[in-house]
């Protein structure tokens, strides 16, 4: 199962002024978010929401609820990035974000959410660009979302 969710961009600034008044471009991402919890999905979009900073702006939601919806969507669309839920039934999202690195070339910047902090070093084996403990920080997961954002080139 998957959907998509396309954020109406008209009217909305790709810039934003600096300190120094000058104008530093808006990050827009599209992001794909795996979890076989609807619920765990809908708190990671309230989490986020639409500007997890002022520089980067979510543009679209692209929803799985399986391992193979995401293998075939990654293969088919771009993303920025990828959310996977590492405590997802049957195939996990750590096990699935090392699947992707070493499947797919050029494969998206990764963001796990591992069930606990001490899980740290699944994610370090899952090859995850970051990862976020559960339960979900807001905090924590916009600056993830923030910080791979700004580190890409986003195509959005």
């Amino acid at each position: 199962m998957t959907a998509s969710n396309d954020s109406a961009t008209q009217g909305t600034s790709t810039e934003v002024a600096t300190a120094t008044g000058s104008a530093k471009p808006v990050a827009r991402v599209s992001v794909l978010l795996y979890s076989d919890d609807y619920t765990t999905r809908d708190a990671v979009r309230a989490a986020v929401g639409r500007r997890p900073a002022k520089d980067v702006e979510v543009v679209r939601w692209h929803e799985c609820a399986t391992a193979d919806a995401v293998i075939s969507s990654v293969e088919s669309e771009r993303f920025d990035i990828l959310v996977l839920d590492g405590e997802a039934a049957k195939v996990g999202g750590l096990g699935l974000a090392r699947q992707l690195k070493n499947e797919i070339f050029e494969c998206p910047p990764i963001v796990v959410l591992t069930g606990r902090p001490q899980d740290s070093w699944l994610a370090a084996w899952s090859q995850a660009d970051l990862a976020v403990p559960h339960p979900l920080d807001p905090i924590a997961l916009t600056s993830a979302i923030a910080t791979l954002a700004r580190s890409g080139v986003p195509t959005a």
